[in-house]
């Protein structure tokens, strides 16, 4: 599948394109749509061809026999998105296919589900017309997406952009052995066990899909079924292989790779021209050799990113959760809030004697402590020798699909073809298998499988994952 993608000029112009059509024969052309699918959700026929029933009447009077509510419901039912992406560009973790991921994502929702474009929110860093995708906007607009949604809806959640393990706390519950995050922007991190929490609000008969197109994406919603891949504790072999690999930035992922792509064909204008200007002379660079990078984000590298944008330099392994919470306060991650919260309480119970096995310093929680809300009654109860019990832990997160980049310990690539067209191996692939089956669908399951198929006939490493109920895996993608 040909993308439009040339120049740096040209890709911006081509993602705001994208990004912000002419309403008038995008909106007609997905009511026309709207209009011919959502009629009569058991059969796809128009509503003329179910309008004429006998016992129309009494059916209405008694909505509670079943029928004609779940068709009412499902008449109402609506379709909506949130995507982001994101190239930090000007960084050390800069990017190239992100913001082309998202424009091909929101014109695939249009055109082949029926998406209406204000259905659709996206964030983009490229684009100022759009909200930045730092950590509290991409929080807001998926606790928007689940808190707004009703039975019948189709929640989608696309990202590209960089992942990031890390080490998770002493005695922590997790399926992976680390937590897995999505970098925002502003470094904000959006955990693994956020996505869960989530995903738990979901209301039973609508369904929330999230592809991750990042790095050590396998598991970001924590306690879902792993139905195709190897990155849970679920393999106990993979489990002790993994325990002996240290976590990312510890020399396991190279940050950048040199390889030659095949050559794309850009389709010609309608005066037989080529798709726009000369690439510059970076671009040229790139397009000579072609490349691939990973989005996988070393924590070393975060670390002096972290750094930069807090001011900080003593910012290390041990305080990055701490730093994040004195940074960004109560738009930092609900979980770090929790832990950082039982830190604090004990160093002021404790004083010099803070279990070290938490790693983070004493000085960066001493400046946190100042953020941490209703902390006094907490050590109050813990100096009289009340325990304070833990938080009930969430309900699972049975209404949510994820299909994942590659596994927990991999990472995915950010591919540059020889000219100069960028885009996530995921998403490519993805985009590829859609526009080949062009009527019907397409499940979970084989969307995931012949993703693996694609990739590795091409020479990915990465290995794509599904993470949903038995139900859901052989669902529809999307819709």
């Amino acid at each position: 599948m040909a993308l439009a993608t040339t120049t740096s000029r040209e890709r911006e112009h081509s993602l705001h394109s994208e990004l912000h059509p002419p309403s008038t024969s995008c909106q007609l052309k997905s009511a026309n749509w709207t209009t011919r699918h959502r009629a009569n959700p058991n059969t796809g026929a128009p509503a003329a061809a179910t309008s004429g029933t006998p016992n129309r009447t009494q059916r209405r009077a008694a909505p509670a026999a079943g029928g004609v509510a779940l068709r009412a419901e499902h008449a109402m039912a609506r379709k909506r998105a949130v995507l982001v992406g994101i190239n930090y560009a000007g960084t050390d973790g800069e990017l190239k296919g992100c913001l082309n991921d998202v424009s091909r994502m929101r014109r695939c929702l249009v055109d082949r589900f029926g998406f209406d474009e204000d259905g659709i929110r996206v964030l983009a860093d490229a684009d100022p017309s759009t909200p930045p995708p730092t950590g509290a906007n991409i929080r807001l607009e998926l606790e928007r997406l689940v808190g707004d949604a009703r039975p019948g809806d189709t929640l989608f959640f696309h990202y590209s952009g960089h992942g990031l393990q890390l080490p998770t706390e002493t005695g922590e519950d997790d399926d992976t052995g680390y937590d897995e995050c999505i970098v925002p922007c502003d470094l904000n991190l959006i955990k693994d066990q956020d996505f869960t929490e989530l995903v738990a609000k979901v209301p039973d008969g609508c369904l929330f899909t999230m592809v991750s197109d990042s790095c050590h994406s396998g598991g970001l919603i924590d306690k879902t079924k792993e139905q195709i891949g190897n990155s849970t504790w679920q393999n106990k072999t993979q489990r002790r292989d993994r325990e002996l690999r240290p976590p990312s930035g510890g020399g396991r992922c190279a940050s950048f790779l040199r390889i030659v792509l095949p050559r794309r064909r850009r389709k010609r204008s309608s005066n037989g021209q080529g798709g726009g200007p000369e690439p510059d002379t970076k671009a040229e660079a790139n397009a000579r050799a072609g490349s691939i990078s990973n989005r996988s984000l070393p924590l070393p590298t975060f670390i002096e990113m972290l750094r930069d944008k807090t001011g900080k330099d003593d910012v290390g392994l041990g305080s990055i959760r701490a730093t994040l919470f004195h940074h960004f306060g109560d738009d930092v991650s609900p979980k770090i809030k929790r832990l950082v919260s039982t830190m604090v309480s004990r160093l002021r119970h404790d004083g010099d004697h803070v279990d070290q096995a938490h790693a983070l310093s004493r000085e960066v929680l001493e400046e946190a402590a100042h953020g941490v809300e209703d902390q006094e009654e907490a050590h109050a109860g813990e100096a009289a020798g009340v325990a304070v019990p833990p938080p009930p832990p969430p309900p699972r997160p049975r209404n949510g699909v994820l299909i994942s980049g590659c596994q927990t310990d991999q990472t995915s690539a950010d591919a540059t073809t020889p000219d100069g067209v960028s885009y996530g191996a995921l998403s490519d692939a993805i985009q590829t298998i859609l526009s080949e089956k062009k009527h019907g669908s397409v499940t979970n399951r084989e969307l995931v499988v012949r993703a693996r198929e694609f990739l590795a006939k091409q020479g990915y490493p990465q290995q794509p994952g599904l993470y949903c109920s038995d139900a859901h895996a052989d669902a529809a993608f999307i819709c």
